[in-house]
């Protein structure tokens, strides 16, 4: 038999061995409301600042597919970090009220940089420690908002249960496109053999870029109806997964630039189209082009460029993808234990006397800060000197999402598309929890460093961890069975050229 009969007859039993197992595609989105008030805390950097403005509104995104058989969640909260004991309080009350799995919901801080205070240090979490640990962790650090946490938690459950007894058919359609002028890695190789974190425009110290980016946008579109000529206003919602820091930060409170990526995407697919952003594998990857010689955008300017081009792109492919009433679902989860790197008993008793003088805060910050997250981190080892990291695969027809509680570096995020399996794969950083910040091994060598590579409370597991996190989610989605992505429909076969443009040219 002839090869190629052969491969499309094999494509064609694949195929419709998929269509079997598939059932009806039903989904339901849903969003509420968590701005915060005025005069909260702001997140974002290790020191306390507070909220005096309002630009847009910090939302919970919501979305629950439906096979027939399993169900899973997607979520995105406007947050710049959602913990652990928050992510297990929500699953529990959604299991709760909707029956849907733990493992099957996937939780997903965007980490808007313009945020509320969901993030760092919780209430007791220091109780265990002495004097000088909870005077530095309670009256010097940043701490999250006990209020505001329970709100964010009661409008998360809100908004899955609500998209859960939305269900309904649904088409859906699954593509990626590309927009690769907007994020930029923001460590360089330097001359003096290092690695620096945000250099400054105009260093002569750079030699290039430290590490790669990730141009992809991936989609994944949802219909409530198709017709011959599908309308835009018919798109309940989308999945968009893209690598890149919200650090635009526009004055105030601001979902930073996934508020205009949501614009962008509203203006052109409909108005009522709900947008659940997942950040990818983004812990070196901002938006800002350290290398140009021109002046950068910020604020407000920055958000429309960055959200307007990434949600362009994903306008692009919804508008020409093809689509499917039939879904396969499956989810996965591993729980691993990872090691935090543990500052010697001499670094830690220098961290203490240093962070001990609060005339260090203003004679010299950066010495202060390092050494009051190195007395912090020596507390949470004394207590947790391991890491339970969850690792966790959602599939949605011919697209998995890759999901660590974690800053993971890009490189990892391409690691796992190149290893993959399936024809679509997204990574999702920051999801289910936070660890930190999650360099290459390479980040720890000698030519290694910036700031995301020094011990803090905040990021301070060992240099394999990236790889472990890495391997242990490729794993997960070999596990798994892909189905292929929906093609375009097929042109109609031609019959005839247009008598109209079949003519020659009349020069009489």
């Amino acid at each position: 038999m002839n090869n190629t009969i052969l491969f499309c007859i094999t494509i064609l039993c694949i195929t419709f061995s998929q269509m079997a197992n598939a059932g009806v595609a039903k989904a339901g989105f849903a969003e509420r409301d968590i701005t915060p008030k005025m005069g909260i805390k702001r997140p974002g950097v290790y020191r306390k600042r507070l909220h005096t403005s309002i630009h847009d509104p910090c939302k919970v995104r919501a979305a629950v597919f439906d096979d027939g058989k399993k169900k899973v969640v997607l979520v995105s909260v406007d947050a710049l970090v959602f913990r652990r004991p928050q992510v297990l309080a929500a699953r529990k009350l959604i299991h709760q009220e909707t029956g849907i799995k733990k493992n099957a919901i996937l939780i997903s801080a965007t980490h808007s940089h313009s945020s509320g205070p969901t993030f760092t240090i919780l209430d007791g979490e220091y109780d265990h420690a002495d004097e000088l640990v909870q005077e530095l962790a309670y009256t010097h650090s940043l701490r999250a908002d006990p209020a505001y946490l329970k709100h964010v938690i009661n409008q998360l459950v809100e908004a899955v249960v609500t998209a859960n007894s939305s269900l309904t058919p649904v088409e859906m359609g699954f593509a990626s496109g590309k927009e690769g002028k907007v994020s930029f890695n923001r460590r360089f190789k330097m001359k003096n053999g290092l690695s620096y974190t945000n250099p400054r425009q105009g260093n002569p110290g750079i030699i290039n870029p430290a590490g790669p980016i990730d141009p992809e946008v991936g989609v994944i579109a949802v219909w409530s109806d198709r017709k011959k000529e599908r309308s835009e206003d018919a798109l309940l919602g989308c999945i968009i997964n893209f690598a890149c820091h919200p650090t635009a930060n526009p004055p105030g409170i601001s979902a930073n630039y996934i508020y205009y990526l949501e614009k962008e995407i509203r203006s052109i697919m409909g108005e009522e189209s709900i947008v659940v952003f997942l950040g990818g594998a983004s812990g070196d990857i901002n938006i800002f082009d350290t290398q140009s010689p021109h002046q950068l955008s910020y604020g407000r300017a920055a958000g429309k460029l960055v959200g307007g081009q990434v949600g362009a792109a994903a306008c692009s492919v919804m508008l020409k993808m093809g689509s499917t009433k039939k879904l396969t679902l499956d989810f996965k989860q591993k729980i691993l234990n990872i090691p935090r790197r543990k500052p010697t008993p001499e670094k830690v008793g220098q961290a203490r006397k240093i962070a001990g003088n609060l005339k260090q805060i203003t004679l010299n910050p950066t010495l202060w800060q390092f050494s009051k997250e190195t007395v912090l981190l020596d507390a949470l080892i004394q207590k947790n000197p391991i890491r339970e990291v969850e690792i966790q695969a959602i599939q949605i027809g011919p697209t998995v999402f890759l999901a660590t509680p974690s800053e993971l570096f890009c490189q990892y995020g391409l690691n796992q598309k190149k290893e993959s399996p399936f024809p679509l794969t997204y990574v999702v950083s920051l999801a289910n929890g936070c660890v930190g910040y999650v360099p290459t091994e390479e980040a720890f060598g000698k030519n290694g460093g910036g700031y995301e590579t020094r011990l803090t409370a905040y990021s301070n597991l060992i240099p394999s961890a990236g790889r472990l996190m890495t391997d242990a989610g490729i794993a997960l989605a070999k596990e798994m069975k892909p189905t292929a992505i929906p093609p375009r429909p097929s042109a109609a076969k031609f019959k005839e050229a247009w008598n109209y443009g079949a003519v020659p040219p009349e020069l009489k």
